[in-house]
């Protein structure tokens, strides 16, 4: 009876370990090798499966086996060996077993970067397990991680080769003040214990440091426990300094034999050159709990640490935990959340500034394996000290790869540099430390200035540069008409205003940024500037009631191309001209004319233009359009150079096509008569400024004063407002020094605009005398010449035109009496 009962509670005890299904079966190396796998001693486990399975003959309990034997090999992040078993048990259709062999299987493909075969076998295990959320991430993943390949960050990732072993060393951390002294977790040879950790087949882990010497090298690493209180049999690993660098967490885990083991979070400060004995920071759990990764608030109130306790999410969790005094126990840990936590597993979590939080997830979308994220505190609840956290952003490759990237640290005193550990191809070992710094973000502005007539290129225009920093720079177009800003003019996080201008050309805008941008970037930004108009412009229809003038709100939207013109040039002045067609009398359509350009002007001084920037004139119907474009209007064409005269409407075949014709005539214009206006507010107010409204149409007649025996005129030359004498018999066209500077100063001529040497022209200040220049464009009255060669003559005052320079502009008359001088 006693040996009955003894069997019985043999039986009890073997199925409380390992459950009634693993016990069919079984014979003593599986009982064994279960017992091991329980026990987190993978390295045992798979060696003795390898074993058992050749004395098992039931093809269930041997695909069992093949599936325990494939887990040993994934938890011990042998990928390559975990592949072909799972591949087996698919072929086995064991996913009717168990069906995380697809999850599985599609997670190295994952990391293998098989994205498409990844696919196919995470629908499979969706249709199987809908509710797991792994298999809905591992989907994800596969896009994620393309996008997270071909979209790198600025960091520059760096192996610490003369640190790193052939064994496992990782979780870095900065150890003193000086941020020349590293304290890391290491199995490799020197180690306190002597054993093998089941788990991994390799040593025990040890706590070691290397120092950063006088040449910028790393020392050879030695023990970080000079008193040998630290490091013991166990695995010590992932250290956490507090902000003074005299207390240090680390984590310690247990591998006693025959015995599942727990993880505990300790706590040592430094104790002359050593540590004092380490104790266990109580955050819960028991023997078998598996704790660890602390990273605490720089107050040391708070810590933030990795583990599996009931009521997590799945996996290991981030949990957190507060306290009032140092000397204090941990309150009860709350778990962080679904935000941060999935049904996988969340470690290595790292607090930078208390507010920002990195960890690493093998339960969000990503690259495959663990990955690091970030994560920032939204707000700290008033009542029970719990946060909210924001969605964790992925920190991209060349951080993250496609294989175990974790253990994130951060040198406090630099922008972006620090620490992490990854076991990624290219190390000297499994695991290896790896340094990182984020490169510089580098910015340029280029580009190319075109005249949008031509499509050519616009050489000497002036690019002005305004930042949101208040800093201003400017560059000069060359002659492929290019300009560029550098690195050290463009900046990050600012906005920038451009605004090009050139005699001759509307005054161009534009706006680039580089707030946001995560990566160096050469900017382009190209411009083409629209030439000044010589002739008038028509603007977009405004139509008027029959026989009225009040401009109706519908086309007050017209004038909004023209508003942004004299907005965006601040400098020019414009001639506005209403003109109706010819019926009804001449004496009432001027009135009307008149009146429909003065709504004009004063809907434009309502907006904020300046009186003194307009000048308008009513026409009546003495000016028919001429057309400039063919124009199609009810089937027929209007053709380019008509003259909307009465005889050429009376010619048209239809009542309907005089009509548009008639349509046609009444417009508005503008033209740009001068571009050196100077504004008239004072203290923001706009000084009273009468606009002259022209009743009857003027012919192109200009006034002239007399001064001794000479004619005085107003002219315009390349958009500034001269006076010269007309002297008919003069030999050649001459300007005065004085005169010839303040074009010069003014922009309005440059070294380009002389005969010869334009530097050697211009050298000491001044301008050489009998030098020749070409002004483009010179004005009298409504008309315009182009290309004028004037000579600086430095013993005139003035500028002198003769009749050469005049009879360009056509025919005219001089009126002694009326002092004008009349072109036709």
């Amino acid at each position: 009876m006693m040996h009955k009962l003894r069997f019985l509670a043999l039986v009890m005890i073997i199925c409380s370990l390992f459950g009634l299904d693993s016990l069919y079966g079984q014979n003593r190396r599986t009982a064994a090798a279960d017992l091991a796998f329980e026990n987190y001693q993978f390295s045992t486990a798979v060696k003795l499966y390898r074993k058992a399975v050749g004395k098992v003959k039931d093809v269930s309990e041997r695909n069992r086996i093949a599936f325990q034997q494939a887990e040993c090999f994934r938890l011990m992040n042998d990928r390559r060996k975990a592949e072909p078993l799972y591949r087996r048990l698919v072929n086995a259709k064991y996913e009717t077993v168990k069906p995380e062999i697809l999850l599985y299987l599609a997670d190295i493909l994952l990391t293998s970067q098989k994205y498409d075969e990844a696919v196919v076998f995470y629908e499979q295990y969706i249709t199987l397990k809908p509710e797991d959320h792994r298999g809905r991430v591992g989907l994800e993943s596969c896009t994620v991680a393309k996008a997270l390949t071909e979209n790198p960050s600025r960091h520059e990732v760096t192996p610490l080769s003369t640190i790193n072993s052939r064994d496992n060393d990782f979780s870095g951390v900065y150890s003193n003040s000086a941020f020349n002294e590293i304290v890391f977790s290491s199995d490799r040879k020197g180690t306190t214990g002597k054993l093998v950790d089941e788990w991994t087949n390799k040593g025990f882990s040890d706590l070691f440091m290397t120092k950063n010497d006088v040449t910028g090298k790393w020392a050879a690493p030695i023990t970080a426990d000079a008193g040998g209180v630290v490091n013991t049999d166990a695995n010590e690993g992932q250290p956490f300094f507090n902000a003074r660098f005299n207390t240090m967490y680390f984590t310690r885990c247990y591998s006693e034999k025959k015995k599942r083991n727990g993880c505990k979070v300790m706590v040592s400060k430094r104790a002359g050159t050593g540590w004092s004995e380490p104790t266990e920071v109580d955050l819960g759990g028991d023997s078998t709990s598996v704790i660890g990764h602390p990273t605490l608030t720089e107050d040391e109130l708070t810590i933030v640490f990795s583990a599996e306790f009931p009521g997590g999410k799945g996996g290991k969790d981030l949990w957190t935990a507060n306290r009032k005094r140092k000397t204090d126990k941990f309150s009860k840990p709350r778990n962080l959340g679904d935000i941060i936590n999935t049904p996988g597993n969340e470690l290595f979590p790292f607090l930078r500034g208390d507010t920002l939080l990195y960890f690493s997830s093998d339960g969000h979308p990503g690259l495959g394996g663990l990955d690091i994220f970030k994560t920032w505190m939204l707000k700290q609840g008033e009542d029970d000290g719990n946060a909210n956290w924001k969605e964790p952003v992925n920190m991209s490759t060349p951080i993250n790869s496609t294989f175990d990237d974790y253990s994130i640290y951060f040198n406090p005193e630099a922008m972006e540099e620090g620490l992490f550990t990854s076991n990624r191809p290219g190390g000297r070992g499994g695991d290896d430390l790896y340094s990182f710094v984020i490169q510089p973000l580098i910015f340029t502005l280029t580009g190319i200035v075109r005249d949008d007539r031509t499509i050519q290129p616009v050489q000497g225009v002036l690019v002005m540069m305004e930042g949101s920093d208040g800093k201003s720079f400017r560059s000069t177009t060359s002659e492929v008409g290019a300009y560029t800003f550098n690195k050290n003019q463009v900046l990050p996080n600012t906005s920038y205003k451009l605004t090009v201008s050139k005699d001759g050309y509307f005054t161009a805008t534009g706006e680039e940024t580089t707030i946001g941008l995560e990566s160096s970037k050469d900017i382009v930004h190209d411009f083409r500037l629209i030439p000044v108009p010589q002739k008038p412009v028509v603007l977009p229809d405004i139509l008027y009631d029959l026989g009225r003038w009040e401009l109706k709100p519908q086309y007050q939207d017209s004038l909004q191309g023209l508003i942004q013109i004299l907005e965006a040039n601040p400098n020019i002045i414009i001639e506005l001209a209403a003109h109706t067609d010819a019926r009804d009398s001449e004496e009432r359509n001027d009135v009307l004319s008149q009146k429909r350009a003065q709504s004009v002007v004063d809907y434009l001084i309502v907006r904020g233009i300046e009186p003194g920037r307009l000048s308008a004139k009513g026409y009546g119907e003495r000016q028919p359009r001429v057309l400039l474009s063919d124009v199609v209007k009810d089937g027929f064409k209007f053709k380019t150079g008509a003259r909307l005269s009465e005889a050429y409407i009376d010619s048209l075949p239809s009542k309907n096509l005089k009509e548009i014709a008639h349509q046609l005539n009444r417009r508005t214009e503008f033209s740009i008569i001068a571009t050196n206006f100077v504004s008239q507010k004072i203290n923001g107010q706009t000084a009273p400024t009468e606009v002259k409204i022209v009743k009857e149409v003027e012919k192109n007649e200009v006034p002239f004063t007399v001064k001794g025996k000479k004619k005085i005129l107003n002219c315009t030359v390349n958009g500034i407002n001269l006076e010269f004498a007309y002297e008919p018999k003069a030999p050649k066209a001459v300007i005065s020094l004085k005169q010839a500077l303040e074009l010069l100063k003014a922009g309005a001529i440059g070294k380009d605009d002389f005969e010869g040497d334009g530097e050697a022209i211009l050298a000491g200040g001044s301008i050489q005398n009998n030098s020749v220049f070409t002004i483009s464009q010179l004005r009298i009255g409504r008309k315009v010449v182009y290309d004028v060669d004037v000579t600086v003559d430095q013993k005139i005052d003035g500028m002198i035109l003769n009749n050469k320079v005049l009879s360009r502009f056509g025919a005219f008359l001089i009126d002694e009496k009326a002092a004008h001088i009349v072109f036709e």
